[in-house]
């Protein structure tokens, strides 16, 4: 029995059907306008169809009749035919339908001529994307892991992960060399525009935690950005203060070379491999090891690594 078979689906996918029709003409895609001038936010779910969490939130959002005072909110599912499949006996097997969702988003293939659900789907949902000034995209893991903000290459995206203010852990990266993620799209990856998204990875995705986070991390960045009053936002907020959060900058990426691939020791994600040259993983008899010391693994997958996919990211601490 691997790890994730012990995993305990602790979360319930919400019935999200009566979302479906909207004024703004694409269904599953909410814009409230508050008649006062301000940004428009978009909070999105369900990028990948098994990460629920998220899904949790803005249907609780929609059902509870939250709209800004300030700008523009929108509320979008983003990948609902794969969520429609999900099946808690097969809780893996929805992540996507054809291709990864978080991975089309470039003008070249948005604007191409390859078909699939995703890129269906992304192109109804690329004028709120490009309308967007602030984009929170909701995730979660696949194993159990800490709660990590992904923030981008760019300054302007770290310093919107700090004023968020958590999860604790702010990974700062390139993205994907397989293709471009949703807030790496447009003015989001552009450091001359005020355009800014992060992406908040909220833990493991059956763990009742990783709602705690969503809501958690979804109501502070709507604090932040103005669209919801401050008084109505800190109502929703943990009163406890979160604790000091830190920047680790993704340097390289492993890649599992070999079926062999298999790390040194259990890691659950954002440990600190204190001295460089210790070993990490063993790939088809080759030991892989820190580069640097108090090398950070970003996101590892222990359990049925792909060969030729990333196995762990590899960051640096960085002072702020």
């Amino acid at each position: 029995m691997n790890a994730m078979s012990r995993i305990a689906i602790e979360l319930a996918a919400p019935d999200i059907d009566a979302h479906r029709r909207s004024s703004t003409g694409v269904d599953f895609v909410h814009t409230f306008e508050s008649g006062q001038p301000g940004p428009h936010v978009l909070v999105n779910a369900i990028t990948h169809g098994n990460e629920i969490c998220g899904a949790i939130v803005v249907d609780r959002l929609l059902r509870t009749g939250v709209r800004p005072t300030r700008g523009t909110l929108t509320l979008s599912f983003a990948n609902i035919e794969a969520f429609s499949r999900f099946d808690p006996k097969r809780p893996y097997a929805t992540r996507f339908v054809d291709e990864d969702f978080n991975r089309v988003w470039n003008t070249a293939t948005l604007d191409g001529q390859r078909d699939s659900v995703e890129l269906r789907r992304a192109r109804a949902l690329r004028p709120f994307v490009e309308a967007a000034d602030f984009l929170l995209d909701i995730h979660s893991m696949l194993e159990p892991s800490p709660p990590v903000m992904i923030c981008g290459p760019l300054d302007k995206g770290i310093r919107f992960a700090f004023d968020v203010a958590i999860p604790r852990d702010v990974v700062s990266d390139e993205g994907h060399a397989n293709g471009t993620r949703m807030r790496d799209f447009g003015g989001f990856g552009d450091p001359s525009s005020p355009k800014n998204a992060l992406l908040v990875e909220c833990g493991q995705h059956w763990e009742r935690s990783a709602e705690v986070v969503a809501w958690q991390t979804t109501w502070r960045f709507l604090r932040h950005t103005g669209v919801i009053d401050g008084e109505t936002a800190t109502r929703e907020i943990a009163l406890e203060p979160p604790p000091a959060q830190r920047l680790v900058r993704v340097t390289e990426a492993v890649v599992a070379r070999t079926p062999e691939f298999r790390f040194a020791r259990a890691f659950s994600g954002m440990e600190v491999v204190p001295q460089q040259g210790d070993v990490i993983a063993y790939d088809g008899g080759e030991a892989i090891r820190a580069p640097y010391d108090n090398c950070v693994l970003v996101m590892p997958v222990p359990n049925n690594v792909k060969t030729g996919l990333t196995a762990v990211r590899l960051g640096r601490i960085e002072p702020r």
